[in-house]
């Protein structure tokens, strides 16, 4: 096979796609079973609900910063924990742009 033929069409990378979300950690919004749309992205704004890796773990969580410039990432279901991101590893996959629910859809940002 010849090199190039292993890589994928450069659009390809920033094509929106779909997850399904699993579990109840951003319950109600969204919830266990939903489907959310994902616009790739490196970077998001304050309250966006993103698709982000910290230290190498994936999570759908809403991306918070607040006035003195720390981030956190929060789960909108109390019982889940923040996750701080000052002094971890971590990036932006992706932005939710929309969601799924019985085929009800809601388009956020």
């Amino acid at each position: 096979m010849i090199e190039d033929e292993l890589k994928l069409p450069e659009c390809s990378l920033h094509e929106p796609y779909a997850l399904q979300v699993l579990g109840a950690d951003m319950e109600p919004e969204f919830p266990d079973q939903c489907i959310v749309i994902i616009r790739p992205s490196d970077q998001c704004k304050h309250q966006d609900y993103v698709f982000a890796e910290v230290d190498n773990v994936r999570w759908f969580r809403q991306y918070i910063r607040n006035e003195n410039g720390s981030e956190r990432l929060i789960a909108l279901n109390p019982i889940y924990p923040e996750i701080q991101l000052t002094g971890v590893n971590w990036k932006v996959l992706g932005v939710i742009i929309q969601r799924n629910i019985r085929r009800k859809v809601k388009h956020y940002t």
